[in-house]
């Protein structure tokens, strides 16, 4: 171990040269650094001089870009690509918290989501215990910052359901602007969605999205609301067939309208969710020639290749035409293929005799 250590270099690189795509094993990643062979990078490990996180590092162990590594207690700052974005469209029920972890015990949004390999989901924005409806998640730092801070002015818009109805006055309040305890806040967009009594309905569009917002507006008002419901968020509207605790991820043609939405760009966009489509058809009036009919041929200038390229374009067009036979060679191995089949070694033996002639003949093949 002595004669490892002399063998250090005396400049140690203080980032990876090689830029990662995904989560690698420690000792590939400090190989790559340059303090030495993988084996070498193993006896470092052992020895107790890294720690990933401020934590001994294990043989085996897999970093990723979240992870701290020292050596001898100086950083090393491993480079990882940024993943391509992906997006979650949660229908979050009323009763659920948008936290990782509640003292409480309460039910968290995050139960519901699927794992997602070497990131974690970001939450893009909250929605208050009692509130329900379409909340985002993204695995991008840079889509979700962008998705909230206030600068971009993104739209957030809620069906309201209040007891009692707004008067026109108050209309104008909410479109002018009401004072809050946390600065002033506005309804950008006000309609009326119709109802009566308890059950009237208002269809609310803001550009923040400050705790209790919608809620503390028309409270300021002296309206109650009894139910909450976000139905957008940017250019991203809840689905319909996305039920109360369902989780879709957006599709990749859809995300990269939602990229260029806030000025990213769409290039890194993939589809994890969408199967493959089927090939479309060459044109409207491409016949798919029958399974019996169709020939396989090499495109070549003999006459024999260019009979075996006409029957086919006859075959897909539907003509009844019999193939050709290319020449007396094939004819005779066709009318072999029908006389006899084919042995255990590839030796051809005579099909059963079915008249008097045939019988005479194998007779006198066996009697010689």
């Amino acid at each position: 171990m002595q004669g490892f250590v002399e063998t250090l270099p005396t400049k140690i690189k203080k980032t990876t040269d090689e830029v990662f795509s995904e989560p690698q094993r420690l000792h590939k990643v400090l190989a790559s650094c340059g303090f030495g062979s993988r084996r070498a990078m193993e006896e470092l490990i052992i020895a107790g001089r890294i720690t990933v996180n401020r934590m001994p590092a294990e043989i085996g162990q897999k970093v990723g870009p979240g992870d701290e590594v020292r050596i001898n207690g100086e950083s090393v700052k491993i480079r990882f690509s940024e993943p391509p974005p992906r997006v979650l469209l949660y229908h979050k029920p009323a009763g659920e918290i948008v936290s990782r972890d509640d003292p409480e015990g309460r039910p968290t949004v995050f139960n519901a989501l699927p794992a997602i390999k070497g990131a974690k989901w970001i939450s893009i924005g909250r929605l208050d215990f009692n509130t329900e409806g379409l909340l985002l998640f993204t695995n991008s730092g840079e889509l979700a910052n962008r998705l909230m801070h206030p600068r971009y002015e993104i739209d957030r818009e809620y069906a309201v359901r209040v007891m009692g109805e707004l008067t026109g006055e108050q209309t104008q309040e909410l479109l002018r602007g009401i004072e809050l305890d946390d600065g002033p806040a506005r309804c950008e967009k006000l309609t009326d969605g119709g109802g009566e009594g308890s059950n009237h309905w208002y269809h609310v569009v803001i550009k923040e999205g400050r705790n209790r917002e919608v809620r503390r507006m028309f409270e300021t008002l002296g309206l109650m609301v009894s139910r909450l419901i976000r139905t957008r968020y940017g250019v991203i509207g809840m689905p319909s067939v996305l039920k109360r605790g369902g989780v879709l991820e957006l599709e990749a043609n859809n995300l990269v309208t939602l990229l260029k939405s806030v000025g990213m760009s769409g290039g890194g966009a993939r589809n994890h969710t969408a199967k493959k489509s089927a090939k479309p058809p060459e044109s409207e009036g491409d016949i798919k020639p029958d399974k019996k009919r169709q020939v396989r041929f090499k495109v070549g200038k003999d006459a024999k290749n260019v009979k075996k390229k006409q029957a086919y374009t006859e075959a897909r067009t539907g003509a009844d035409t019999a193939l050709p036979i290319a020449n007396d060679e094939n004819k005779d191995k066709a009318a072999a293929k029908k006389k006899g089949t084919t042995g255990l070694f590839g030796r051809r033996r005579p099909r059963p005799a079915h008249d008097e002639r045939q019988i005479a003949a194998v007779s006198e093949e066996v009697q010689e």
